[in-house]
């Protein structure tokens, strides 16, 4: 039989699988514990063993059991290898609460706070800040669009940031404002 499947006779072939198809699936399930996996592994043994008999790779005719199931083995141990790999997978459950929708009143105050902090602001240091945060500029865009360099913008964007959070602070600390966060 190793000889005709080595010489492609199909018959041959299709006899080698009918022989080993069910005992190597029962040693893969046996393994893995996943019905589907031996199902899988079981015919990528098989393949395997038929390739391998093509290229004529066994040379005792008489040792083809355990050949095949060498291969067996070979297949599973890549499977728990590639398997280690991966990374787990965590099942998400639906008793996870939504996050609260934003409180349009807070949204609001927000809202306001950011513009009265805004506001303290020069009237250039407020125009880099709103074409950095709302109109998504870089400061090379900016510099440009106001006729300054690139570590000018960079200087007073910074500083209008620092600035608006102190003042934002100030409010906090002498009781105006909830802190924000």
């Amino acid at each position: 039989m190793v000889q005709r499947v080595g010489c492609g006779d199909e018959t041959a072939e299709n006899l080698v699988v009918e022989l080993f198809h069910e005992p190597v699936r029962h040693v893969v399930l046996g393994r893995t514990g996943n019905r589907e996996v031996a199902r899988e592994l079981a015919q990528d043994v098989l393949m395997a063993v038929i390739v391998a008999l093509r290229r004529k790779a066994l040379r005792d005719a008489d040792k083809l059991t355990a050949f095949v199931y060498g291969i067996a083995r070979n297949h599973i141990n890549n499977y728990f290898r590639a398997d280690a790999r991966r990374p787990g997978e965590e099942t998400l459950s639906d008793d996870h609460p939504f996050p609260p929708a934003a409180d349009p009143l807070e949204a609001a105050e927000r809202t306001a706070l950011v513009r009265r902090a805004l506001s303290a602001l020069s009237g250039a240091d407020r125009k880099i800040l709103l074409l950095t945060l709302v109109d998504g500029l870089k400061p090379a865009e900016i510099a440009r669009q106001l006729g300054l360099s690139d570590e000018v913008v960079r200087a007073r964007k910074s500083r209008a940031i620092k600035r608006a959070v102190e003042y934002l602070s100030k409010l906090s600390r002498i009781g105006r404002i909830r802190p924000l966060g």
